[in-house]
Parts: structure tokens; sequence; C-alpha cells
């Protein structure tokens, strides 16, 4: 658990935090409230999130449109207990002690809504089971 805290964090980490992590992000907050951190960064952040991505979070109620993409730094990383990578490989720094996971994910740059639709929900069940792991709690 990180200290400052005391609740579990989670990192999300894509290359442009455009799309992937923010609605990877978005999903955990949205399910477990506070009882865990967030943070979301990308290896080469985009200018802005992905307006499809956006447009999907919005269909299932979550307001991701005022997030932005944010540079992934080492801090963000020794601060968190698990880092999740989305397809950017090994820019993400490692640190003993720290859990990585690396999900699979078809990068919705450039896609239309429809084509993210299923990416956020694939998004929400990697999130849920997460969830159970991390913060039982905020599942029951």
């Amino acid at each position: 658990m990180a200290e400052s805290s005391g609740k579990p964090s989670v990192l999300f980490v894509c290359v442009h935090n455009a799309g992937r992590s923010q609605m990877a992000a978005a999903w955990l907050s949205h399910l477990a409230g506070d009882l865990v951190e967030v943070r979301s960064a990308g290896s080469t952040p985009g200018d802005a999130v992905n307006p499809a991505a956006v447009a999907a979070m919005a269909e299932v109620g979550i307001d991701i449109s005022a997030e932005t993409p944010k540079i992934l730094t080492v801090d963000a990383v020794k601060e968190s207990d698990v880092c999740i990578t989305m397809g950017c490989g090994d820019t993400c720094p490692v640190f003993p002690g720290k859990r990585y996971l690396d999900w699979k994910l078809d990068d919705p740059a450039g896609q239309s809504v429809e084509a993210v639709r299923p990416i956020r929900d694939e998004i929400k069940a990697l999130v849920e089971g997460l969830i159970k792991e991390i913060a039982p709690e905020a599942s029951a």
C-alpha cells in the first residue's frame, strides 16, 4: 500500500494517455470511488484526450472531457502500488516491490466511437477484476 493515503494506488500507462489509460482511470474512479488512488500517464502524451474515448465514456455516464494527457514520471511509478501498461512496452520504469500488469488492448487512436465501445467495455471488465483484488470492499 502507498504510505501517503493508506489505500491502494494504481497507475495506468499508455503511449499517449489519451484513450485506454484515461478510460481505465475513469472506470476505476467511478467503480471504486475513493477506496483507490488513481493515476494515469503516457510515455509520449498526446495533445488531448481522444474524442471517441470521451464520447464512449459519456454514453455510460462518465465524463472525461476535462482530463488532459500527462507525462509518465518516475515519481508516478514510485508512488503507485500497481502499474498497468496498455501497449507501451518497456517505456515504464520498473521498481522492485511494485506489481506490473500489461493489458493487451486495441489502441482507440483514430477509431470511431463504434470501434471504441468494445475497448471501453473490455477495460471495464479488467478494472472490475482489479477492484476485486485490490479493494474488495468496493465491489461488495
